[in-house]
C-alpha cells in the first residue's frame, strides 16, 4: 500500500503502533473489513488508534476503513501528513457537540474531550458540552448506524471517595460538586456514562463503556499534565522541582496497553456495564513518578528536589481517603493483560520526544 505507516512515522511510534496492532488480546476478525469512527482522532489516544488500525492494514490487510473525526483540521492536516492520501483514512471536520455528518459505521469509539486543568479553567462550557451534547449525539449516530459504540469515560468519574480500601472498583460512587464549573469534566463524564446506560436500555443498542486511568506517554512538550512535565524534564535534561510532596497515588497506565484495553471492551465488554484500565506496576504517587523519571536514564545524572523543604520527607499514605488507584479485575477477566511497565513507558515516551 502507498504511504505505509511505516515510512511516515519515527521508530518508537512504529513500535508502539505495532504493540498495539499485533495485540494477542483482540479478536481482529471482527473488525476486518469493518468501518470504524473515531471521534478526537486528533487527540493522544485517537490518534494511536486510528494510526494502529492503518498499520494492522498495512500488516494483514483488513482493510479497516476508519473515519477520524476531529475539531481542527490544521493540526490534524500537520498530524497525520501524508497518511490523509490513504484510502483506508478520511477526514471529518467537526465538533460532536453540534454533530457530526458520517454514515456506514459499524463501530464508533467516542474519544472526544477536553481534559486538560487548562481547558476547564477557560473553556468549562465546552468541556461539559463535548460530553453531554457530544455523547448524545453519537448514540443517535450509533442508533442510526447500527454501531456498537465505546464511550471513553474517565477515572473522575468516581469523585471523592472514603471507602477504607487502597483501590476504586467499579460499583464505587465518590462525591463530586455539581454546582462547581471546576467539575465540568467529571460530571460531564458521569452524564454521558448515564446517556450510555439509557440508549442501551431503551433502544437495546450495544454500548460498552470504559474508564481509563491516567494515560501517559509521548504526549508534547507543551503538555500541562505533571507527568508530561517530568518527561519534559529528561529530554530538556533539566532536574524535577516538586512545588509540593508528591504524594498523591495515582493508576498510570501507558497508551498502548490503554488503546488495547479500549479495544477488547469495545469488542467483549458487557454492555453498558463500566470497566476500569489500569496497569498495577504503575500505581505509583506523584513523587514516585518523578523518581521513576530520573532512575530511567541515570546516566543524565538528573535529580529530583522540592521546592519547599517541609516536602523532602517521604509522605505517609492516608487511606482514610482513597486514592486514585483503579482495580482492573474486571477488565482482566476478559482476557486482557498490560504489557509495559512504568519505567519502559517512561523510556519509550522520551525515547519518541527525542525523535522529533
Amino acid at each position: 500500500m502507498a504511504y505505509e505507516i511505516k515510512g511516515l512515522v519515527s521508530e518508537g511510534v512504529y513500535n508502539d503502533l505495532y504493540e498495539i496492532a499485533t495485540s494477542p488480546f483482540i479478536d481482529w476478525e471482527r473488525l476486518k473489513g469493518s468501518t470504524i469512527l473515531i471521534t478526537g482522532a486528533g487527540g493522544f489516544i485517537g490518534s494511536h488508534l486510528t494510526m494502529a488500525l492503518m498499520l494492522r492494514n498495512d500488516l494483514f490487510g483488513d482493510e479497516i476503513c476508519i473515519m477520524a473525526n476531529v475539531r481542527n483540521k490544521e493540526r490534524a492536516s500537520a498530524k497525520y501528513g501524508d497518511m490523509l492520501k490513504r484510502f483506508d483514512l478520511s477526514l471529518n471536520v467537526s465538533d460532536v457537540s453540534k454533530g457530526v455528518n458520517a454514515t456506514g459505521m459499524d463501530f464508533i469509539i467516542h474519544a472526544a474531550s477536553q481534559a486538560s486543568n487548562i481547558q476547564f479553567e477557560n473553556d468549562p462550557v465546552g468541556t461539559i458540552n463535548a460530553n453531554l451534547s457530544g455523547t448524545e449525539n453519537i448514540l443517535e449516530l450509533a442508533k442510526a448506524n447500527g454501531a456498537v459504540t465505546l464511550i471513553v469515560s474517565s477515572l473522575k468519574v468516581y469523585g471523592a471517595l472514603s471507602t477504607g480500601n487502597d483501590r476504586i472498583y467499579e460499583t464505587d460512587i465518590g462525591v463530586v460538586d455539581h454546582t462547581s464549573y471546576k467539575n465540568c469534566y467529571a460530571i460531564g463524564k458521569r452524564a454521558s456514562e448515564t446517556l450510555a446506560a439509557s440508549y442501551a436500555k431503551q433502544y437495546g443498542m450495544p454500548i460498552k463503556i470504559a474508564r481509563p486511568s491516567y494515560i501517559y506517554g509521548a504526549s508534547s512538550l507543551e503538555d500541562d499534565r505533571v507527568w508530561a512535565q517530568f518527561i519534559a524534564n529528561i529530554v530538556r535534561k533539566q532536574d524535577i522541582l516538586l512545588k509540593s510532596s508528591g504524594a498523591p497515588l495515582r493508576s498510570f497506565c501507558y497508551v498502548t496497553d490503554t488503546c488495547t484495553a479500549l479495544l477488547k471492551i469495545m469488542l467483549d465488554g458487557e454492555n453498558a456495564t463500566p470497566y476500569n484500565i489500569a496497569n498495577p506496576a504503575s500505581d505509583v504517587t506523584i513523587r514516585g513518578f518523578a523518581k521513576a523519571a530520573c532512575e530511567v536514564f541515570p546516566e543524565r545524572d538528573i535529580h529530583l528536589s522540592f521546592a519547599n523543604k517541609e516536602d523532602e520527607a517521604e509522605p505517609v499514605q492516608d487511606f482514610s481517603k482513597t486514592p486514585e488507584i483503579l482495580d482492573s479485575t474486571r477488565l482482566k477477566g476478559l482476557g486482557w493483560e498490560p504489557k509495559v511497565d512504568l519505567h519502559e513507558g517512561i523510556r519509550r515516551a522520551v525515547g519518541i520526544l527525542e525523535a522529533k
